[in-house]
């Protein structure tokens, strides 16, 4: 049975650990209002570049428009784009991707097809290091922290020149959507070869159409890369906002749970204490009644 000195050692290191888990559930609060601010402001904007590339697309000839990051061919080589964060204690935010990840590499590689893995992040990179067959080409640590549009076009500029040099035939992304607070969602998107999503109806949008300057082919040509880096960087704000989602309500329950713990180590220690005072006033009352006899 612990003492008494071992229960108030414990109840000391619970109370530090409270306080930890209390100021990184309020730390990631606030990085996490930025976040979502972020988020909301970049989705509008890639939604409607996806629109006009959906509507240049569909609105032109079979063969009228062309561009090397559209060019589908036979799948061989993938690239696999994985982004997790650098730290840890964020619920199940790596593990969900990471899982998701290394079963996406078993299912390509059965069906004979070479993965290749760039990760963004430490905790993916040092989960698939070392895990089957897993090739990873390159890692990206540090990259969420100093997170911007120039680092998401650089990695962009990468990806798309490995697959115009035939390195790869296809890169997809894989990411944690940001939904709210309390929920992420495990998302795998398709980079190369660039698809645009289809145009939306509502409202009679899908009938709009568009002036292109100087000509639709131009327009095209500025506009895919320009579409790949903007979905790279609109996953990564996605990721971040949802990592610091997650960790915020790791830390809550954390926190919550050091606080139950708290409440049944005093209980015991209190019981524990009044234990040990009743046995030594029973050994008093006794030793009293011993030396009358």
């Amino acid at each position: 049975m612990a003492s008494l000195r071992d229960i108030r050692k414990r109840i000391r290191s619970v109370k530090n650990t409270r306080q930890i888990t209390k100021a990184m559930k309020m730390v990631s609060a606030a990085k996490l209002r930025r976040a979502q601010d972020n988020v909301i402001a970049a989705r509008p904007y890639a939604k409607t570049l996806d629109a006009v590339m959906s509507t240049l697309i569909s609105k032109s000839e079979p063969g009228e428009l062309s561009h090397p990051l559209l060019t589908r061919r036979e799948v061989k080589k993938v690239e696999l784009l994985v982004v997790t964060s650098d730290r840890g204690l964020a619920g199940g935010f790596n593990a969900n991707i990471n899982r998701r990840a290394l079963k996406y590499i078993a299912d390509q590689q059965k069906a004979g097809v070479e993965v290749f893995v760039t990760t963004v992040g430490r905790k993916g990179h040092d989960f698939l290091r070392g895990r089957g067959n897993t090739t990873i080409r390159k890692d990206n640590p540090g990259l969420l922290q100093k997170l911007s549009y120039a680092a998401a076009e650089t990695l962009a500029k990468e990806l798309s020149k490995r697959f115009l040099d035939g390195e790869v035939d296809s890169v997809f992304i894989m990411f944690n959507e940001f939904v709210s607070a309390i929920a992420q969602v495990p998302t795998q998107a398709q980079l190369l070869p660039f698809e645009a999503h289809a145009a939306d109806t509502k409202g009679g949008q899908a009938s709009v159409d568009y002036k292109y300057e100087p000509n639709p082919q131009a327009v095209l040509e500025q506009l895919v890369p320009q579409a790949v880096a903007v979905k790279i960087y609109r996953a990564l704000l996605e990721s971040y906002a949802a990592e610091h989602a997650a960790r915020m309500t790791a830390m809550e329950n954390a926190t919550r749970n050091a606080g139950d713990m708290i409440g049944s180590l005093t209980l015991f220690y209190n019981r524990s204490r009044q234990a040990q005072i009743t046995k030594e006033l029973v050994e008093i009352v006794s030793g009293a009644e011993a030396l009358k006899g």
